[in-house]
């Protein structure tokens, strides 16, 4: 037997959404470094994290630290090393879905933001907290309103969203802003 749940009754108490962003050094995680992990509560935005990551090695994109304006020399000697700084966040995905609480995994192109995220997790704590739950904001926002996935982008999601404001590029800030978003569409599909 298959149940629905109609997008208008609310979300199970059983589930925690997590907005999450990430910068990171290039486009892959097999070659380029995880540098910063922002994350938040989509429905308790006041529960927040914030890391920044040694890098792994000296690659990176200049056009990747030209957006996020992180330095890798800065990194290099105040980051948190790898394994610690997803040891902390694990310990944050648990605080966050206590009682139970499955956590979901979202972001904007959660496709980027997972693949380093899951590796991480998997190559320093041999685990991944969130499972594989990752939902994807841009795809929601397809089924949300029928458009095609180039209309997906926030050129076009932003302004509905968010007005005049648009990400920054730094993990908690942006992280912030899709857990607005998000919960601005999650309202708009209960409608």
């Amino acid at each position: 037997m298959i149940i629905i749940r109609r997008m208008d009754q609310s979300p199970s108490p059983a589930e925690v959404y997590i907005s999450v962003d990430i910068e990171a050094a290039g486009p892959h995680p097999h070659d380029y470094s995880l540098l910063t992990i922002g994350a938040c509560a989509v429905d308790e935005m006041a529960q927040m994290f914030y890391i920044e990551l040694q890098p792994v090695n000296s690659n990176f994109v200049p056009e990747a630290l030209a957006i996020s304006r992180l330095s890798m020399e800065r990194l290099k000697k105040h980051g948190t090393p790898p394994v610690q700084a997803m040891t902390q966040f694990e310990g944050w995905v648990h605080a966050q879905s206590s009682g139970g609480r499955m956590p979901v995994f979202v972001a904007f192109n959660a496709a980027f933001d997972w693949m380093f995220v899951n590796d991480y997790f998997h190559r320093y704590l041999g685990r991944n907290p969130f499972g594989h739950t990752a939902l994807d904001i841009k795809s929601f926002y397809m089924g949300l309103s029928g458009v095609c996935w180039e209309e997906t982008t926030m050129r076009f999601v932003g302004p509905r969203y968010l007005g005049d404001k648009q990400l920054t590029h730094h993990a908690l800030r942006d992280a912030m802003d899709q857990a607005q978003i998000f919960r601005k569409m999650l309202a708009e599909a209960r409608r």
